[in-house]
């Protein structure tokens, strides 16, 4: 989705010229973005593609121990919303992994985005949920966050977290 309203937002949108989707609340405004969120780090545009390319790393390994929807969904967001902007910094002018990142979708005081960013947030959103809730990537819950659960000592290895957050003791870990 992040590639698609990129290349209609490079085909359509003209640079300096906005076009009203809401009236003023919300538009379509292309701007080329060398740098991180809210422009900054401008010059650090190969540094940034960089990091990118590790966060995209570790987010897949990670992955490899997910046992929490909540997690897989957060992780799935967090690699979208890395990947389309990674690949934006690869393909994209003045050269590869310097490209400048296209953002399109505009609100008032609030600096321009695109869909990789709106999925970058959302991941935030799954991640910062799923910590307070005390549930880990593998979707163990952690007992010591709130009131801690009365159990036979010899299944608390076993005590995982179904998708909804109930706890299912003895269930088989991977």
């Amino acid at each position: 989705m992040d590639l698609v309203t990129k290349a209609l937002a490079v085909e359509k949108l003209r640079p300096g010229v906005p076009v009203q989707v809401v009236g003023d609340l919300f538009t379509f405004y292309i701007a080329r973005n060398p740098g991180a969120a809210f422009s900054t780090g401008t010059s650090y545009t190969m540094l940034l593609s960089c990091v990118a390319v590790v966060a995209a790393i570790a987010v897949i390994w990670v992955a490899r121990r997910l046992g929490s929807t909540g997690w897989a969904i957060g992780l799935g967001f967090l690699l979208a919303g890395i990947l389309g902007n990674l690949t934006d910094r690869i393909f994209r002018e003045p050269s590869v992994l310097r490209g400048h990142v296209v953002d399109f979708l505009r609100f008032p005081h609030f600096p321009i985005f695109n869909v990789a960013d709106v999925c970058i947030n959302i991941a935030a959103v799954f991640v910062i949920v799923q910590a307070l809730r005390g549930i880990s990537v593998s979707g163990r819950r952690d007992t010591s966050r709130g009131r801690p659960k009365q159990q036979d000592p010899a299944d608390a290895s076993t005590d995982r977290v179904s998708p909804d957050g109930d706890e299912s003791p003895g269930a088989p870990t991977s």
